[in-house]
């Protein structure tokens, strides 16, 4: 499914809050006729509030058989115009939207117009500064491999370990919208992490930390001193992978580091 974040508190359920789940869960147990107990919904992870969905995926047990596009058809006709069902498919009883997930992609957006874009805001993070982005490139491949991300993890979490490999992570200018494109691809990723390496990739790029400044961070371990988190609205959940998806990476994220 895909969604626009702007409006949501996030994915997970909140008392008295909008999100993500909420909406879904509310449609489909509408959609069954509001059985007991209810239908509940299980995500493949969190975003948080003002974060976007190209392709987030979620599970749950219908209680009565529906074909996959009239189960499509049927869940866009009430959601609202901010959420869309793109692909619906039958899964095995043992699936798990979370627990057999191998890999995520993220994307994020930042403008480089010299002031915030209004039509951009909810949907783009903002530097106004001039970049380097082969020196941003540069300073990715430090974040390929198996790491302890201890410096890119917000407070908060509830991850048993900040271990987590990255497989791709890298940077392009985008020109026709001025902005720069990065995108990550790993086995998981912590919280706020995305965003935190984000902020340091671009103060690489801008010149205010030096190239090979992300190796500092893994010997450090110390969260304040990546010290910039990004704004939520230039993320995009892009595609969650499982097994069988991408046969270079076929190794689902250890119990221990979910």
């Amino acid at each position: 499914m895909a969604y626009d974040g702007t409006n949501f508190a996030g994915f997970q359920r909140q008392p008295k809050m909008r999100t993500v789940e909420s909406e879904l869960t509310r449609v489909v147990n509408k959609m069954a006729k509001n059985p007991t107990p209810a239908i509940v919904i299980y995500g493949s992870g969190r975003t948080d509030a003002g974060v976007h969905a190209l392709g987030q995926v979620v599970h749950f047990d219908m209680p009565f058989n529906l074909t996959e596009e009239n189960m499509r058809k049927g869940l866009n006709s009430m959601l609202p115009v901010d959420m869309e069902v793109l692909k619906v498919k039958i899964v095995s009883d043992d699936f798990h939207a979370r627990y057999d997930v191998s890999g995520k992609r993220y994307v994020y957006r930042m403008d480089l117009g010299e002031f915030r874009n209004p039509f951009k805001r909810n949907y783009t993070g903002h530097w106004k500064f001039p970049v380097d982005v082969d020196r941003i490139n540069q300073a990715a491949q430090d974040l390929v491999g198996e790491h302890d991300f201890t410096s890119f993890v917000a407070s908060g979490s509830s991850a048993r370990t900040n271990y987590r490999t990255i497989y791709e992570a890298g940077c392009r200018l985008d020109e026709a919208n001025n902005e720069l494109v990065f995108e990550f691809y790993g086995n998981g990723f912590l919280y706020n992490q995305v965003r935190i390496m984000v902020g340091v990739l671009v103060e690489i790029g801008a010149g205010t930390r030096p190239v090979d400044d992300i190796q500092n961070l893994y010997r450090i371990n110390d969260r304040r001193a990546a010290r910039r988190t990004v704004p939520a609205s230039g993320l995009y959940l892009k595609h969650v992978y499982y097994e069988g998806d991408d046969p270079e990476h076929p190794t689902k994220l250890p119990k221990r580091q979910r």
